[in-house]
C-alpha cells in the first residue's frame, strides 16, 4: 500500500500541480533540502531527467550564453546512452545528481529495489546528491538515503512537463515565486521541450535583470 504524505500535495499527477512549495510541508520534511538560505541574492536553477541529445545541448547553449551555471539531476538510464553529454555538462562548470536510474516513484517501489536503483545511477553520475523522481519517496527511504545523499527537493516549479501548462504560465510560475535561495526545476526532456523553448531563456534574462545570482547546488 502506497504510504500517504503531505508531499504528495507537491505533484499528485501530470494534471495538478504546485508551483510554489508550501511551508507546512518544509516543515514536515526538514531533511529534504527546499531552498538554500543565503545573504548574496543566489538561486539554484535545475533541470531534470536529461541528458538528452535533442535537448540537453540545447539548454547547454542557453546557460552559455547567459553565462550561468545550473545543476543537472540526470537518469542513469539516458547517462549511460549518451556520456558525451554528461561529459559535456561537467565541462561546462554545472554540477550533476542523482534522478535515479529509471526515474522510479519511491512510494510505488520496494525499498531495496529503490535504493539498488539510485545506487545504480551513481555508478555512471557519482554524485551525493539526490533529487526523487516526482518528488515522492517514503519516509523511510528518507532515513537510509540521508545517510549517503543530500535529497534535494523544491521551492519552485516550472510546470513545463505539463502539456496543459502554457510557456506564459511556465515563465509566471517562476517569475512570481522565486525568491533569494529559491531552487527552480525544469525539464530537459522531450516533453517538457515545447515549454522550455520559449521560456527558458526570458526566465532567465528577467531573473538577472532583477539581480539573482544562479549558482549550483553544493554536495556537501
Amino acid at each position: 500500500m502506497t504510504q500517504s504524505h503531505p508531499v504528495s500535495m507537491l505533484v499528485l499527477n501530470i494534471k495538478m500541480f504546485l508551483a510554489k512549495s508550501p511551508q507546512i510541508i518544509k516543515k514536515y520534511y526538514p531533511q529534504l533540502v527546499w531552498d538554500i538560505p543565503n545573504l548574496d541574492n543566489k538561486i539554484y536553477l535545475t533541470f531534470d531527467d536529461g541528458p538528452i541529445p535533442e535537448i540537453t545541448p540545447w539548454v547547454l547553449n542557453v546557460l552559455k550564453k547567459f553565462n550561468i551555471k545550473a545543476t543537472f539531476f540526470c537518469l542513469g538510464c539516458n547517462v549511460v546512452k549518451n556520456q558525451k553529454i554528461l561529459t559535456q555538462i561537467i565541462n561546462d562548470g554545472h554540477v550533476v545528481g542523482n534522478h535515479s536510474y529509471h526515474h522510479l516513484s519511491g512510494w510505488d517501489t520496494d525499498n531495496n529495489a529503490y535504493y539498488g536503483n539510485i545506487k545504480k545511477c551513481n555508478e555512471v553520475v557519482n554524485s551525493k546528491l539526490f533529487r526523487p523522481p516526482y518528488g515522492r519517496i517514503k519516509k523511510s527511504q528518507i532515513a537510509e538515503l540521508d545517510k549517503t545523499y543530500k535529497i534535494v527537493m523544491w521551492d519552485v516549479l516550472s510546470g513545463d512537463f505539463d502539456p496543459k501548462t502554457t510557456p506564459e504560465k511556465c515563465y509566471q510560475n517562476v517569475i512570481k515565486n522565486t525568491k533569494t535561495g529559491a531552487i527552480i526545476v525544469f525539464h530537459d526532456s522531450i516533453k517538457a521541450f515545447p515549454n522550455l523553448e520559449s521560456t527558458l531563456p526570458k526566465t532567465i534574462e528577467y531573473l538577472l535583470e532583477k539581480g539573482f545570482i544562479f549558482d549550483t547546488i553544493p554536495e556537501n
